[in-house]
């Protein structure tokens, strides 16, 4: 097979540590799925907290499947898990959480089963065109998504009153670059980025780039971020951020210094996915009640946007027919029965179908509530999901991930990440050195590269 090679590189990647763990926690995903009282048993591997939540009605309603979720690391250790598991023929799960980024890797390397043969080719109306087009690969559907992280525009309302800006009424790069200047005055950056690739991609996404493609037959790619005429805009808008000290670019997000500054309002806004709400709730406590949401400005003002983040369940290859049958039961479960998907929302979970981001239970939200079943309005009252859920419906399709997107979002930093904090290399520069680098990859890889 053409991509042999890719699949004994990726294998070579894991440490012993993890492929001890794998075989500690898996099952071989071609075993006998049959537990000694007669019931199939299904792996699932997610660092999602609210998938487990799902887990007690659904063996209710389904008494002969046990169900055993794993949380087998972070999303960047699950994967290189995965990749080893999947190489050495054991101890890999039969579900797996796989964001949308990642999931052509999965689907080109024939790693994961197309769900149309149990009818997931008939939910294209359920979900959102955003996560329906990411899961559609190839002409099949090879998962289901699990939520989303279309991108809004969170940002701490008493940092930006004291600016003297309204965010509701920035709509266009320029104008926030000019709220950027205001709230700098005030001794606060608008926002952070120490080099984030998930970012980057987003903010092409949301200008309308189109970088990369990945050619029918699966052996061929085209990686255009150099002649890219939207890549650009959105990397001189950047840039000149970057230039005037309009951005935090030394704070690292999901770091301690990251939420201690969302927390005191010394960063004070992010564009991001709208699974961020329980994240600051968490992680930037002292905000409550003093940060809002809002649509995301864009490069010409235009009502459009991206997904930034946001995940499926993918059923892994098997030849156990029985595995294969209760394994997607319960991804239907989680991702397309309503109780279930209620399930998950209710534990903060950002919905992914359409029903969801209609109903007037989700609309009408104004509260998050803790751990603890504790109520917060942390967003001061406002109505939140009616804004997330704006922003889900404005996301544009056609955006299309590399077929090696873990290793591109890895060596992001490698190449591009210097020019965030060295003046003496520009944006332009650092992606140029990461596009060689990943046609040089691609090559490596046995792809033809256009």
């Amino acid at each position: 097979m053409k991509f042999t090679a890719l699949k004994k590189i990726i294998a070579l990647t894991g440490t012993v540590a993890i492929l001890a763990s794998v075989a500690a926690c898996g099952t071989s995903s071609n075993s006998s799925g049959s537990s000694k009282d007669g019931k199939t048993e299904i792996l699932v591997w997610s660092w999602d907290s609210t998938l487990s939540r799902t887990v007690k009605d659904f063996e209710a309603a389904n008494p002969n499947i046990k169900v055993k979720v794993t949380n087998a690391g972070t999303n960047k250790t699950e994967y290189t898990a995965l990749n080893n598991a999947i190489s050495a023929g054991k101890g890999a799960p039969d579900l797996v959480q796989i964001e949308y980024y990642a999931l052509p890797e999965y689907q080109i390397r024939d790693e994961i089963e197309d769900l149309s043969q149990f009818g997931a080719d008939k939910f294209s109306d359920f979900y959102t065109p955003g996560t329906w087009a990411s899961v559609n690969l190839d002409g099949g559907v090879y998962a289901l998504p699990m939520d989303s992280g279309p991108m809004a525009w969170f940002y701490n309302k008493d940092v930006f009153d004291k600016a003297g800006v309204d965010p509701t009424q920035v709509k266009t790069w320029d104008d926030f670059y000019d709220a950027a200047k205001k709230v700098r005055a005030t001794g606060s950056y608008i926002t952070s980025d120490s080099g984030d690739a998930g970012f980057f991609d987003s903010m092409t996404w949301l200008a309308g780039a189109k970088p990369f493609s990945t050619g029918s037959d699966g052996q061929s790619v085209t990686i255009n971020l150099s002649g890219d005429s939207k890549v650009k805009s959105f990397i001189d808008f950047w840039q000149k951020m970057i230039d005037d000290d309009l951005i935090d670019t030394k704070t690292a997000g999901w770091t301690d210094d990251w939420n201690k500054g969302l927390n005191d309002g010394s960063i004070a806004s992010l564009l991001t996915g709208a699974w961020m709400p329980y994240n600051l709730l968490s992680g930037a406590p002292d905000g409550e009640g003093k940060w809002r949401i809002t649509q995301m400005p864009t490069a010409d003002g235009s009502e459009t946007n991206a997904e930034n983040g946001g995940s499926s369940l993918a059923l892994v290859k098997t030849d156990d027919k029985a595995k294969a049958e209760a394994a997607y039961k319960f991804a239907e479960y989680a991702c397309h029965n309503a109780k279930g998907i209620k399930t998950r929302v209710d534990g903060g979970a950002f919905p992914a179908d359409n029903d969801t981001l209609k109903s007037d239970d989700f609309l009408n939200m104004t509260a998050l509530t803790d751990s603890d079943g504790k109520a917060h309005e942390y967003f001061g009252g406002q109505k939140f999901n009616e804004e997330l859920a704006k922003a889900a419906a404005n996301v544009s399709t056609g955006y299309k991930f590399l077929p090696f997107e873990v290793y591109a979002r890895g060596v992001f930093g490698d190449d591009a990440g210097a020019a965030y904090t060295d003046k003496s290399i520009t944006l332009a520069k650092g992606v140029q050195a990461w596009e060689k680098n990943l046609k040089d990859y691609a090559s490596q890889q046995g792809y033809t590269v256009k």
